[in-house]
């Protein structure tokens, strides 16, 4: 029986026949690398490397596999050049990840790639329901010459995802594996002050509790509490996945089973995933006539923070940790009340008073006093067929169904401080709420195709025609009961609500909402590729698309690119080089974005931008409060895709019998008919309207190399590095922004900070400096000083580094990743530096025990009286660049020889470590992140595992 089994036990070893027997290394990276030579491109089409003609870069399961990420794109960080990944959020199960190729394409229309996965496209709602351990590769597609065959859906790359099947004749095979570890919040740099420092601050501006008190009274305080610590703990992550395969002569199956469960680090977070995939292929035995039917099955449940979905709620210390643990008092006790009942009688409805926010964000955590719990049903399930008609002629018909149905419970107690404190402002008797609403979302994509392909000498010539249609249906519905009876109420049990009540028709009014969307797309495209005594090559698209979004004269549009490869190490002048591959390529083409509205994160762009290019209005109450009507948008029929233009040349080689390999690239991608603001007259009450205007270009390079040192029985050592530059261009904006912080002018930068150059605090008098327009020192800035900084908060330099090393059965594999030269405002750190919130009742940073007084003039912190003028400046302007220490795997594989004899083949051990280290300017909990402000930004943890992975 040749079956692989790959177990985790906390640390518990498998002994076996009198022997401790660990999983072999070795044959998996054999099969990667027979996966590395295969190029996984667009729909049925795949290549060889040495005839490839795009840029693509294909990371394989070794990255993947036993990773203890929610999603697949937090383990590809730093494994492919052109590719930031940027997670906003660490929550278990978030969605808030920023997968950005090539540089931001786009002002206000989606920027996020598509994803492919066996075949069919789908979106963001799988990142969250796909079980990483399923996925053979992942090939990430980057220039004309790869993504045009995905038409109006290609604009920003394309990630295409294979997941694992069984071969023909490999016989069965039974696996298990599994890891557990513990997750840790990371620190931050703020240096917030503890119960000591701050009351001597607070003595010092002579507010609150420490005016009150002595030094010797201040060094003695009896209480000093951490709230990071009350509000953040480690957390235990877990992954355990079972999986059968076997393979005939004709059939082979592929069935796994898995489980992952993290917590959340802060109280009543977690997530929780099962998943069931089947991939079956069958074939005759004539071999005309091939089947694949693949079924994938996902269950989720997280509790999560308001505050993942809210962003209106990151500046509230009530219902948010990441920043009421910063501005708490730590002279306050923890856990000072026993119930809501008593901090209610307490504090009352003085919410607002000094330090009070801190107890009621510890009700808020307690559980089930304001849960936020959400289910995920996933069904993503696709056949293939194809048919041979002749032996260079086929038949191929692929189509999938991706099913999402989503329930979501959010409710605030009755017995919870906020409900009790609404209901007592309301005069009412019973407080909270309840919200319960559901979602179904269904996707349909079917592609079929005709496909030529013959060899004509040295020739050889590969001809398809293709029709995709592709349809989405959407429902979505809410109820809110407002009143909850705390006696019997229940959370989803539609218990303990209190019915409304016509003598006092403000009490109790429940809501309900829905919404119904219908939204399809059809394309048909051709393609063409054609190789000469595999020295020449040359590949083309020819795609024309339709949108349901666009008006009738622009539903249709036309997508297309050429590409070519000169295999120089194939020509006679080579002969007897170092070059094992030498290959130039180039292509040109274009892709379509007809996503012109930006979805939030999880969500299908296709459903969004319905009626845009519609007039609407809208029933509102006029005059004298009678209900009339208002027109709610300007209908655009001239509105359609935004289009990006792609240029690319690149230069793939092996040199020294395999040893060094690599490739370059150099690109230009400019994005056209930008989704924008068009202005309007105010005739129409609007002053302006959303339409095509605009250009923005990305130029930049990007770089990839691998060198194997050593390649033998007992050692195996290689390096490798991948680095993109990208730089961002505005070359087309009819209406420029060239007011407040952000400005976009044409031949700047997107979204280029602007703002007063600060120089530092004025030693005769303690306060802010700063350079007026013409280079004078002020301590009154005006708008008009701001000046353009020439950054913004996208990264110019992205890649990763890392290593793959063996050793007679020992095994180490690291990777770090980074990203480079981009800028964020920290709000967090002006508030921890702005004495008024500390006399306001909030923690402030120690630092500013080093203000400014007549004896302390040498410093940069003004002085605590002084007046805060650098809102508009870039004292608060940090580099959020980073170096990330990625993973870092070690482990011991115990040699097949050894387990001759054994029902089991092979064990590994191995510790594992995810995101352990991170060097950065950047003062927060996490660096990462693409946002303007950035603000309560749920870190990324840091989790250390341990695991076994067990054939059989």
């Amino acid at each position: 029986m040749n079956v692989k089994l790959k177990v985790l036990t906390v640390g518990a070893l498998f002994f076996i026949g009198g022997q401790t027997v660990m999983a072999q290394k070795k044959k998996d990276s054999l099969g990667e690398k027979k996966i590395d030579e295969v190029v996984i491109l667009g729909y049925n089409k795949s290549s060889t490397k040495p005839k490839d003609v795009s840029a693509n870069t294909t990371i394989t399961a070794d990255v993947l596999d036993s990773r203890p990420n929610v999603s697949f794109l937090n383990s590809i960080q730093g494994s492919a050049p052109g590719v930031t990944i940027a997670s906003n959020s660490g929550s278990p199960g978030s969605a808030r990840i920023d997968v950005i190729i090539r540089g931001i394409s786009s002002i206000n229309a989606s920027t996020e790639p598509l994803v492919v996965i066996d075949g069919v496209p789908t979106n963001a709602n799988q990142f969250r329901n796909l079980n990483p351990e399923d996925i053979e590769s992942v090939s990430i597609l980057r220039d004309a010459a790869a993504t045009s065959i995905y038409g109006n859906r290609g604009a920003n790359g394309v990630l295409v995802v294979k997941t694992k099947q069984a071969k023909f004749g490999s016989g069965f095979r039974f696996t298990y594996s599994g890891t557990t570890g513990v997750s840790f919040m990371p620190d931050n740099r703020y240096n917030i002050a503890d119960a000591r420092e701050l009351l001597t601050i607070q003595k010092r501006r002579n507010v609150l509790l420490g005016r009150t008190l002595t030094d010797a009274q201040i060094a003695d305080y009896p209480i000093d509490t951490n709230w990071k610590d009350v509000f953040f703990n480690a957390d235990l992550t877990q992954q355990h996945n079972l999986t059968i395969s076997s393979g005939g002569e004709n059939l082979s199956n592929y069935t796994s089973l898995g489980y992952f469960q993290q917590g959340g680090l802060v109280p009543n977070t977690n997530f929780q995933r099962f998943t069931l995939r089947n991939n079956i292929n069958a074939k005759s035995s004539n071999n005309k006539l091939t089947f694949n039917a693949q079924v994938g099955l996902a269950f989720s449940k997280r509790n999560q923070l308001n505050q993942e979905t809210n962003s209106g709620i990151n500046g509230n210390t009530v219902q948010n940790p990441l920043l009421g643990s910063l501005m708490a008092l730590p002279y306050l006790e923890a856990n000072r009340f026993k119930n809501p009942g008593d901090l209610f009688n307490t504090i009352g409805t003085n919410s607002g008073g000094v330090g009070n926010f801190v107890y009621i964000l510890e009700d808020v955590l307690k559980t089930g006093h304001i849960p936020n719990r959400i289910f995920d049903t996933n069904i993503f399930t696709s056949t293939t067929t194809t048919y041979k008609i002749t032996d260079d002629l086929s038949l191929t018909n692929r189509s999938g169904m991706d099913f999402k149905n989503t329930d979501q419970w959010n409710a605030r107690a009755p017995w919870s401080y906020l409900a009790q404190v609404v209901a007592a402002s309301n005069s009412t008797q019973y407080g909270g709420f309840e919200t319960i609403s559901n979602s179904k979302e269904f996707n349909f994509n079917s592609v079929t195709s005709a496909n030529y392909s013959k060899t004509f000498g040295d020739h050889q010539i590969d001809l398809g025609a293709y029709l995709e249609y592709t349809k989405v249906h959407y429902l979505f519905s809410s109820r809110t009961q407002n009143g909850l009876n705390p006696l019997n109420w229940a959370l989803g049990a539609g218990t303990g609500y209190v019915p409304y009540n016509a003598a006092d028709p403000n009490k109790y009014v429940p809501s309900v909402s829905a919404q119904k969307v219908n939204a399809g797309a059809l394309a048909f495209f051709g393609t063409l590729d054609y190789d000469y005594k595999s020295k020449y090559g040359f590949g083309a698209v020819l795609r024309r698309d339709a949108s349901y979004r666009f008006a009738e004269n622009n539903k249709w549009a036309t997508f297309w690119s050429v590409a070519g490869r000169w295999n120089i190490d194939k020509e006679n002048f080579m002969e007897g080089s170092v070059f094992n591959l030498l290959k130039l390529r180039a292509s040109y083409g274009t892709q379509g974005n007809a996503n012109v509205v930006a979805p939030a994160a999880g969500s299908n762009a296709m459903l969004l931008g319905t009626q845009i290019v519609r007039d609407l209005n809208t029933v509102n109450n006029g005059y004298d409060n009678n209900v009339g009507y208002a027109v709610s948008s300007i209908g655009n029929l001239s509105l359609q895709w935004e289009e990006v233009t792609q240029a690319n040349i690149g230069l793939d080689f092996k040199v020294f019998s395999n040893k060094l390999e690599g490739n370059v690239d150099v690109y230009r991608k400019q994005t056209d008919k930008l989704y924008n603001d068009i202005k309007s007259s105010a005739i129409t009450s609007f002053y302006d309207y959303r339409g095509n205007l605009g250009g923005l270009k990305n130029e930049g390079v990007e770089v990839a190399l691998r060198y194997n040192i050593a390649n033998t029985k007992d050692l195996r050592f290689s390096l490798f590095v991948n680095g993109a530059y990208n730089k961002n261009t505005l070359t087309d904006l009819a209406v420029p922004v060239l007011t407040g912080s952000l400005i976009n002018e044409v031949g700047g930068t997107l979204n280029q900070w602007n703002l007063v150059r600060y120089v530092g605090v004025n030693p005769a008098n303690g306060n802010e400096q700063f350079l007026d327009a013409n280079g004078n020192l002020t301590e009154n800035p005006v708008d008009a000083d701001r000046v353009k900084t020439g950054k913004n908060y996208f990264p110019k330099y992205t890649g990763g580094f890392g290593l793959n090393s063996e050793y007679k059965g020992f095994f180490l594999d690291a990777i770090f990743a980074f990203q480079a030269d981009l800028w964020r405002i920290d709000n967090q750190m002006i508030w921890a530096y702005n004495p008024a919130y500390m006399a306001s009742g909030f923690n402030v940073s120690a630092d500013l025990l080093n203000a400014w007084t007549p004896t302390n003039t040498i410093t940069d912190i003004p002085a605590l009286t002084a007046p805060l003028r650098s809102s508009t400046s870039d004292r608060f302007l940090y580099d959020a660049s980073f170096l990330r220490f990625k993973t870092l795997s070690f482990g011991y594989s115990v040699p097949k020889e050894l387990l001759k004899g054994n029902f089991v083949k092979s064990l590994k051990v191995y510790v594992q470590g995810e995101n352990l280290a991170v060097w950065t300017k950047w003062k927060g909990f996490d660096p990462e992140g693409l946002g303007t402000f950035p603000l309560s930004v749920y870190p990324n943890p840091r989790t250390v595992s341990i695991g076994t992975n067990i054939e059989f």
